[in-house]
């Protein structure tokens, strides 16, 4: 018999716990946050009502909870997220734990993608090493002048960056800036990171800087 006080399922995508009715809140440790998951989008913005297959999976929530942090070679670092910060994190990160009516994601801190203040990706602020960039328009034309269809245009993986986080801790939990900044044109890594589309129709993307190749001028 588990004697853990959630119950636990697991799949390929999702791990999920359940707490049973005494257990009214979740304490994470170490560099683990919990995550408030904002509610799924239930209806388009024309009001049209979407199937449970059709809704989109959140990526984002409110900060409820947050570890004491962790320790690199003699430092000792607190979480760089706070108690009610709105935040985006990686689509498959953490494990779900329903309590309290709600369903909350427990994480690691480094699956945190970014603060998010707004109702608009574009304003995403990364945190850590994650570079925030706006995708370049995918080519609408062959060379030869023929018109794509949306299944057949080359996703792009040239993009602007807008933002990007503080940079990355080396062995000793010193800050070491990243090697991109905004405004950089970027060549990236085609089928990394986290995929996104702004209030006006905009691509972007946000992911390590570690998968970021070039940058191009």
């Amino acid at each position: 018999m588990d004697s853990s006080p959630c119950m636990y399922t697991a799949s390929a995508y999702i791990k999920r716990s359940y707490c049973p009715m005494q257990y009214t809140s979740v304490k994470p440790l170490g560099d683990r946050v919990l995550v408030k998951i904002k509610e799924t989008e239930e209806k388009t913005e024309g009001g049209i009502l979407l199937p449970t297959t059709a809704q989109s999976k959140p990526q984002g929530g409110e900060v409820v909870a947050v570890g004491e942090g962790k320790t690199i070679g003699n430092t000792k670092l607190e979480s760089s997220v706070k108690t009610g910060a709105q935040v985006i994190y990686s689509k498959y990160a953490g494990t779900e734990v329903e309590f309290n009516g709600a369903n909350h994601l427990l994480l690691k801190e480094d699956d945190i993608v970014g603060l998010l203040e707004t109702d608009d990706i574009k304003d995403l602020k990364p945190l850590n090493d994650r570079v925030f960039i706006k995708v370049s328009e995918a080519e609408e034309k062959t060379a030869g002048g023929l018109l794509l269809t949306e299944a057949s245009k080359e996703k792009p993986s040239i993009g602007t960056v807008i933002a990007a986080g503080p940079g990355t801790l080396d062995e000793e939990g010193n800050l070491k800036p990243l090697s991109v900044s905004p405004g950089n044109t970027v060549l990236y890594s085609k089928y990394a990171g986290n995929d996104f589309k702004g209030n006006d129709g905009s691509n972007y993307i946000a992911l390590r800087a570690s998968d970021v190749m070039a940058v191009l001028y």
